[in-house]
């Protein structure tokens, strides 16, 4: 397993085609400074680019938090103008999860808080253990979700559910935030990180370029009427239709064998 640095807050581990972004910045519970968004972002341009890249966990490294959210205390200390100049650098990270083409999965534990939620939010499938709280309560302090939480929320769990939960400010703890679609798998207490870094591997088993295709096709479908959906399908289907990973995995079945995808 190799680990490489992002700043002083991001460190990203690779478990062969997995990779973790995890969140290191234990003395805030991760909350989203700066120079941690500039870090965020700058991991999953990384990560985005590598084709060894199959599959993203986004961890913590805190026991009792995964993210609460924006930091404050910085945000405090700005000028009307300095966070102008700020708010792009904060948008880098969210957009940077949101943007990997990969299956992205987060594991929650404790807080996912606000800017922290919208993390978890930007991935695919939330994994959580029994700990976690998760909520978006931003306009609790005047402003409202700005990492993607007013968008990406309603589509998850409809318009009027969402409405609730932003507009209450409430937070939700695991059982219910399952019962409700906020998180998607509930794992033993402590095991949100192996639960998700097993169903990562499980993924990673499959054609790399099949999941690209596949995680395009939902994402450029998604609010589309039926037939334009099923012409994004469709240019999804076309890019993988003559790929060399294509032409394993049938060889492969036929001939009763594991695939060994070449990636293209």
């Amino acid at each position: 397993m190799g680990a490489q640095r992002f700043g002083e807050f991001v460190e990203v581990r690779r478990h062969g085609h997995v990779a973790e972004l995890a969140l290191d910045r234990p003395r805030a519970m991760n909350a989203v400074s700066s120079d941690m968004a500039l870090a965020i972002r700058e991991a999953c341009h990384a990560l985005s680019a590598d084709q060894g890249v199959r599959v993203v966990v986004v961890s913590s490294t805190h026991e009792r938090a995964f993210c609460v959210g924006a930091d404050l205390k910085e945000r405090n200390s700005l000028s009307d103008a300095e966070l102008v100049r700020q708010r792009p650098v904060a948008r880098g990270a969210y957009t940077g999860v949101l943007d990997l083409p990969v299956p992205t999965i987060a594991a929650v534990h404790g807080f996912a808080l606000g800017g922290g939620f919208e993390l978890a939010l930007a991935c695919d499938v939330i994994v959580a253990d029994p700990t976690a709280v998760v909520g978006l309560p931003e306009v609790s302090v005047g402003v409202i979700p700005g990492g993607g939480g007013t968008q990406l929320l309603p589509r998850r769990v409809g318009a009027a559910r969402a409405a609730e939960l932003i507009f209450s400010a409430r937070r939700v703890e695991a059982a219910e935030a399952k019962e409700l679609g906020l998180v998607d798998i509930v794992a033993g207490v402590g095991e949100d990180r192996d639960e998700a870094l097993a169903l990562a591997a499980r993924i990673a088993a499959n054609s790399p370029v099949g999941l690209r295709a596949a995680k395009r096709a939902l994402r450029l479908g998604h609010g589309l009427d039926l037939a334009a959906g099923l012409e994004v399908e469709d240019a999804a289907w076309r890019s993988v239709a003559f790929s060399g990973d294509r032409a394993e995995g049938v060889a492969a079945f036929n001939e009763k064998r594991k695939p060994e995808w070449p990636g293209e």
